[in-house]
């Protein structure tokens, strides 16, 4: 039977696949739209486009590492109530072992999980769970050690916040202890070196405004300008931060007491910078009611 472009869009009507797959559907089904819809649901790609414009803003991030190399990947539900589902969390874990091997998001999508792609296995977890469900982000650092910390975990390995420490020399346990540290604090870079310039020319102009409506002379103000600037990278920087677990040292101090530098970290909170829709449910429920 010739499937005709009248016989796809009803398709993708009634179930929300894409052009492509809804007419490779009709094609293996010889046109019939109840045995291609069927066709669509075992493939995982019926009713996942349908919910794709609906906020995934809740989730996991699940860490995992092996032979030097650390990640972590971001992984959004539409609720709490799926993130805590035992489903989606082997899901998630099976998502963060393919990342192991692979080193940005759209390889990740690619990479096969039981003979399914990522990019396929979450669509069918969407059409079997019944949410919008997507692979935000993912991390990926490589030291001599590597460390990882969830916070808020769920699951082994998975939870609110993720975050990866790498070293150079022999991790004894600090690695995990400054882990923590990210994941409380949330430096906005290693060191002063790596800060974002755009973010450092902005305090430095607020603090020199602050410092002119002072009246003092210009040489006094530039000093004062310098003290904190320098008081700033302390705040934000992960190696001159105050250590959460000693604050009478500071991380990069407490790194080389205990025999290891510190060369890279991430951290992933799920649902950071996503914008979520804020809902009245009292309304919902007085408008479900009539009332």
């Amino acid at each position: 039977m010739a499937v005709t472009a009248a016989m796809v869009k009803e398709l993708r009507d009634m179930s929300g696949a894409g052009m492509m797959d809804a007419k490779k559907a009709l094609m293996e089904t010889d046109g019939d739209m109840d045995a291609a819809i069927d066709w669509l649901r075992t493939k995982g790609l019926a009713k996942a486009a349908k919910k794709s414009g609906r906020t995934a803003a809740e989730g996991l991030v699940a860490v995992a590492s092996a032979n030097g190399v650390a990640i972590a990947v971001e992984v959004n539900s539409e609720t709490d109530f799926v993130a805590k589902n035992p489903e989606f969390q082997a899901m998630v874990g099976d998502i963060a072992g393919a990342a192991i091997g692979v080193d940005g998001i759209e390889a990740l999508l690619a990479a096969k999980i039981g003979g399914k792609t990522v990019a396929d296995t979450v669509n069918a977890k969407i059409a079997t769970i019944g949410e919008n469900m997507g692979v935000r982000r993912m991390a990926r650092i490589e030291g001599e050690a590597v460390a990882t910390y969830v916070h808020n975990a769920a699951a082994t390995d998975m939870g609110k916040i993720g975050v990866l420490v790498a070293m150079k020399g022999a991790d004894n346990g600090i690695g995990r202890q400054i882990a923590m540290h990210v994941a409380a604090i949330n430096p906005a870079s290693l060191s002063e070196a790596d800060l974002d310039p755009a973010l450092v020319e902005r305090e430095k102009s607020v603090l020199t405004e602050q410092a002119r409506e002072s009246g003092k002379p210009e040489n006094i103000i530039e000093n004062m300008i310098k003290g904190r600037m320098k008081k700033f990278y302390e705040e934000v920087t992960l190696l001159n931060q105050k250590f959460v677990i000693n604050p009478d040292i500071t991380v990069g101090q407490a790194a080389k007491d205990a025999g290891v530098e510190v060369t890279g970290f991430a951290r992933i909170e799920v649902g950071e910078g996503i914008e979520k829709r804020q809902e009245d449910f009292a309304a919902e429920v007085a408008k479900t009611m009539g009332g």
